[in-house]
């Protein structure tokens, strides 16, 4: 291949990540041709209501795969986080990579998470960090929040919100830089599967595979394989609390931590893992859960929803 189309919705940050993508592609084959495909999504669109009422995130990327059905584009750059567990058939992800902090953190001009007021009034469009800030602060008055970043921020400073909690990643890659952002405490707030990773999509026995295998991060991708068979293993969407990250040990292992979470925050289901495989510890982590109980939770809240 000599040009490559990459699918990119149109957003500040899903236009960086696909940049940083086009720049690693160039980096690696000088003379292909790359350009940008930006696309306006469902989920861009549909504001209103908690993403878990609406479709979950699966809005996000279904006109990106449409594009590249239709041959409109080649690949798609997405976070990993917001990729659904289980991609439609005709779709692979040959790359993930290029892990940032996995952290989630709280901005607020009141300070860091203990240092809120009773009562706090705090933003966030994941039931998964709600459920576990309730569980450490059950004082505070959780509701959703949608749009881009640099959306959510305005509400912020507005005084629409006391606080809100975003991805670390994300702040990073747009530079934003502020000084009333404060990390939560994995122990506090665990991951979603996947958090602060790139992932791209493409068509199976896509042309453009030989092109992209320069771009995989071995290592990250063996822990985010784990985390999304979390996932997938519980049969997990964004309107499910569940979270889970994958770290390497010395050995080359992968310890996997992972958690269900009903809606209230108020019981909350935890397992670890350990092993080389990444199917093979997601499989021994989803048994653990299920054997503690994750089956009633999770079928809690899909009754909510």
């Amino acid at each position: 291949m000599k040009s490559l189309r990459i699918a990119t919705r149109e957003s500040p940050l899903a236009l960086w990540q696909a940049e940083f993508i086009r720049d690693e592609l160039l980096r690696h084959h000088q003379s292909l041709s790359v350009e940008l495909i930006g696309m306006t999504t469902k989920g861009d669109q549909w504001l209103a209501s908690p993403l878990s009422e609406v479709g979950g995130k699966g809005l996000f990327i279904k006109e990106l795969e449409q594009a590249m059905l239709s041959d409109r584009a080649d690949i798609a750059v997405h976070s990993m986080k917001d990729l659904p567990a289980v991609l439609s058939p005709e779709f692979i992800l040959p790359v993930i990579a290029f892990r940032a902090d996995q952290r989630d953190v709280l901005v607020s001009p009141l300070g860091g998470l203990d240092d809120l007021p009773e009562g706090a009034h705090v933003g966030s469009s994941s039931l998964r960090r709600q459920a576990q800030l309730l569980s450490y602060r059950p004082d505070l008055r959780m509701s959703s929040i949608r749009g881009n970043v640099g959306t959510r921020l305005g509400k912020l400073d507005s005084g629409e919100y006391d606080a809100i909690v975003l991805a670390a990643a994300g702040l990073q890659r747009l530079g934003l830089n502020r000084a009333d952002v404060s990390p939560i405490p994995i122990e506090i707030c665990l991951p979603a599967p996947g958090q602060g990773a790139l992932g791209v999509e493409c068509v199976a026995n896509s042309p453009a595979l030989e092109l992209l295998r320069p771009l995989m991060d071995a290592n990250t991708d063996r822990c985010v394989r784990a985390e999304r068979g979390v996932s997938a293993g519980l049969g997990a969407d964004c309107a499910l609390p569940v979270a889970a990250q994958g770290v390497l040990t010395e050995t080359a292992e992968i310890s996997l931590s992972a958690l269900v979470a009903d809606a209230s925050g108020q019981r909350i289901l935890r397992a670890q893992g350990l092993g080389k495989e990444p199917e093979a510890v997601a499989a021994e982590v989803v048994n653990q859960l299920y054997a503690a109980g994750a089956q009633e939770v999770l079928d809690s809240i899909r009754h909510i929803n």
